[in-house]
This record gives C-alpha cells, sequence and structure tokens, in this order.
C-alpha cells in the first residue's frame, strides 16, 4: 500500500478512554495503551481498532495478513514503516504506525535461538498491527482526538463512527476493592525457587554474571472477562505504561510502571528500575520501608549494574557521548509497591532509527542480567518455562520514527479460562533467598487481587 496522509481531529465530545474502549474490546486485535497514573511519564493514552495491516511472528516465521514472509519480522516491520512515512507535527504521541507487543522469547532468537521450553500459551511470539482508527486522549487537556487513514471506510466515515462511540459511551462503575487474591499454582516450589536462586549465584561467584533476574511462572482459573481484570488493575494499581490487548482467543491485561524505550524526534530515553520494597500499612512504616529502598546498598548496585548495560546498549545506536544518566536512584510510589528508578538519556546517530534500536537493546537489561547473553543463558537454564510475553515489551513504533515500549511486568495473559502470570525479581551476591522469594508473590499481589476481584476465579 502506498503512503496516505492521516487526518487528525479534535473531538467535539469527551469522555475518559476507558469508557470509549468499552464498547470496541470484543473486536479483534483492539488495543489500549494506557496511562491509567497520570503524570510526567503518562500524559496520553491510545486505543487502536479497525486494523488493516497485521504483523505477526510463529515459530520463528513472519506472517503478514496470515501470508508468510521471507524476511524476518522486524525487517517486514521496518519496511512498512517506511512505506507509510510521514511527519507527526502534532503534540500527540502517535498518529499512524504499528501497535503491539514483542516477547521475551522473540528476543531470545536475536543472538540464542529457541528456549528449550516448550511454549504454554497459544500466542505469536511478536505481533504488530497497523489501525485504520485511532483515538488519543490527552489527559492534561481532558481532550480526545482521532487519527484516521481511510484505508478500511472513508475517513469522513471512520470520524463520524469515533464520534458516535464516544457520544455513546457511559461511564462503568468503579469495581470495589476486595481483598481475595485468586488461588495459584507455580512452576516452582518455594524450595526449589531458592535452590534455582542459589545456583544462580554460583554462577556469579564463578564470574560468569553479575547480576541476572530470576522468574516464576503462576496460573489460575479465570472465569469472568478479561477487561473486567484490567479495569480492577487500572482502578485500584494504576501505573503509566499499563494496556489491554484482545487477540481474539486470548486477552492481556498489563500494569507495568516501567517504561522501556521512549523515542521522540531522535531522542531515547530509558528508565530501568531495581529494587523493590512492599508499601506499608501505615505512614509510618511508608516511609520506613521508602527509606529502606533507597539506602539498600544491595538494590542500588543491582540498578548501578544493570543502567551500565543499558547505556550500552544504546551507545551502539545513539550519537557518540549523547548517552546520559539524567536522575539515578529515584524511589517511586505505586499502588503496592516502591521502586528504584534511573532515568537515562541518548540520540539516535544520523540514519539509525527505533528498529535499530530495538534490535540493539531488547530485551531491557532490567529483565535479563549482565552480562546480558550470558544471563539469558543461565535465565533459561534454570527457570522452568519459557517466559512468553512476560518481560518482552508492549507499544507502539510510528510512521514518523518514534516508539513507546514498557516491560511486560504485572501482567495476566488470559486464555482457555486460565490466567498465566509472570513473576520475578533482580538476583546479586548478595541476595536473601527468602525475600526474594517473597518479593516475586508481593509482586503477583495486585495481578492475583484483580483476577479474584475484578475477573471472576473458579
Amino acid at each position: 500500500m502506498t503512503a496516505m496522509a492521516t487526518i487528525v481531529r479534535k473531538l467535539t465530545a469527551y469522555r475518559p478512554l476507558a469508557d470509549v474502549f468499552e464498547l470496541v474490546k470484543t473486536e479483534n486485535h483492539a488495543v489500549f495503551l494506557d496511562s491509567s497514573l497520570q503524570g510526567e511519564t503518562g500524559c496520553f493514552s491510545i486505543v487502536g481498532f479497525e486494523p488493516y495491516r497485521v504483523l505477526e511472528q510463529r515459530g520463528g516465521i513472519c506472517r503478514e495478513d496470515g501470508i508468510a514472509c521471507e524476511a524476518p519480522f522486524l525487517e517486514v516491520l521496518r519496511t512498512r514503516l517506511k512505506e507509510g512515512e510521514e511527519p507527526n507535527p502534532t503534540p500527540l504521541p502517535l498518529v499512524s504506525g504499528a501497535i503491539g507487543y514483542l516477547s521475551y522469547d522473540f528476543g531470545r532468537r536475536f543472538e540464542l535461538g529457541e528456549s528449550r521450553h516448550a511454549a504454554t500459551l497459544d500466542m505469536p511470539e511478536a505481533l504488530m498491527v497497523f489501525y485504520d482508527a485511532l483515538i488519543i486522549e490527552d489527559h492534561r487537556e481532558h481532550a480526545l482526538y482521532a487519527a484516521v487513514q481511510g484505508r478500511r471506510m472513508p475517513t469522513g466515515r471512520a470520524i463520524d463512527r469515533i464520534e458516535r462511540l464516544v457520544s455513546h459511551a457511559r461511564p462503568a462503575p468503579a469495581p470495589a476493592r476486595g481483598t481475595r487474591l485468586a488461588p495459584f499454582g507455580a512452576d516452582f516450589t518455594k524450595d526449589g525457587y531458592k535452590q534455582a536462586l542459589t545456583q544462580m549465584m554460583d554462577y556469579m561467584r564463578a564470574g560468569h554474571i553479575y547480576v541476572a533476574n530470576m522468574t516464576q511462572q503462576l496460573s489460575t482459573a479465570c472465569s469472568g472477562d478479561p477487561y473486567g481484570i484490567y479495569r480492577y488493575l487500572r482502578t485500584h494499581n494504576p501505573v503509566p505504561f499499563s494496556a489491554y490487548l484482545n487477540g481474539g482467543d486470548y486477552q492481556v491485561c498489563c500494569a507495568s510502571m516501567e517504561r522501556f524505550l521512549h523515542v521522540r524526534a531522535g531522542r531515547v530515553e530509558t528508565r530501568p528500575i531495581k529494587g523493590t520494597r512492599k508499601r506499608g500499612d501505615t505512614l509510618a512504616e511508608d516511609e520506613v520501608l521508602r527509606c529502606e529502598l533507597a539506602s539498600s546498598e544491595k538494590d542500588r548496585s543491582e540498578l548501578l549494574m544493570i543502567v551500565d548495560l543499558e547505556r550500552n546498549d544504546l551507545s551502539r545506536v545513539c550519537v557518540p557521548g549523547s548517552v546520559r544518566v539524567l536522575r539515578h536512584f529515584d524511589v517511586e510510589a505505586y499502588a503496592t509497591v516502591f521502586h528504584l528508578v534511573t532515568t537515562i538519556e541518548g540520540y539516535l546517530e544520523e540514519g539509525k532509527t527505533a528498529i535499530d534500536l530495538v534490535e540493539a537493546a531488547f530485551p531491557g537489561g532490567s529483565i535479563t542480567g549482565a552480562p546480558k547473553i550470558r544471563a539469558m543463558e543461565i535465565i533459561d537454564e534454570l527457570e522452568h518455562s519459557r517466559r512468553g510475553l512476560y518481560t518482552g515489551s508492549i507499544g507502539y513504533l510510528s510512521c514518523a520514527g518514534d516508539a513507546d515500549l514498557n516491560i511486560v511486568i504485572r501482567t495476566a495473559v488470559c486464555q482457555a479460562g486460565r490466567c498465566r502470570i509472570g513473576v520475578g525479581g533482580g538476583i546479586t551476591c548478595e541476595s536473601d533467598l527468602e525475600f526474594e522469594y517473597e518479593e516475586t508473590l508481593q509482586k503477583a499481589k495486585a495481578v492475583l487481587e484483580a483476577i479474584a476481584n475484578g475477573g471472576g476465579c473458579a
């Protein structure tokens, strides 16, 4: 297809985009990139529907609208973005491009090939969808914008449909807070997880790696509406980089607080997270836990090692000398946890694109380890399951050359009446086995609560 100029129009009515999405949530490939926690990094939300091109990879084979391609997935995506290339003169993050995900297993193939573990979910390793209709919410203005290309229907009709959707949207009742957690099974016993951590730390003492992320996979039955799970998450655990994707026979409910890569006008930003503490039951306990995280030598050294890795990854495609740390060791507060965060920026070299950046940096160092390739080999040896989408990325790559991708954490993937949740944490030689195991369960709490009280569980 040839490039088409996108029509962008401010809508006459305003409704929260979460309510508008209720009207298209069952459409195949409907997607909601949601800044449910508004702030400096959560200014916009995006809904995409009416897909006109679907790129996916399964078993290492890229398909475009169901037809196998000779070129690899990212090369096909690069070509399609180039064909549709157009500037984005608006302050909106995205007016044309592709929205979707790259799984952790997709990233493994860059250097290591396929995982030794069998797939546990029937879904693509990578998916990027081009949409004829986008609705963008500007949370600062409390305004909605339509961006349409007229590929599936004339632009006037598309904008009229969007206007009708907005006018028909009604506030959904806020889900009541519950205390139940969904019962779950895990691919590790507690003792088994600790034993795997001991083996990982042995590799560290032998000099193979300095830091790594260790994951276990949880699974629970779910009998309700997956969007009900997501509604609960965004209400009671708001974060800046959350998302809901409807893949037809699977749904993704993501409540991520971690930005992996952001590109706008050539400026690159990454915000690795390392270090977690639960929130306190009282203000005093909350402050103690915040200070404990801020002063933790183990967590600070862990983050510092990942920052070095991320800086090296960005330097492969950024202007020499442009990669620098903007803010170091920030403690950020979320509904159930505190996190330790660093912000790094750089500027893409002339001729380099967001696709080149993904190839240089994916999967993110905060959820692999350092050195990255050896850490990923050890992860696959010691973990009991394929990670799938967990610790991959959800977001967009635009036809203007911009991108915004998260790290897939605090996420439930729902398929065939079950939800699968990955949980893990960063490990160093100083790690306490009991603490690390309990931290994984603390990270699962928000999602298990959402499944039990928002989606219904058996």
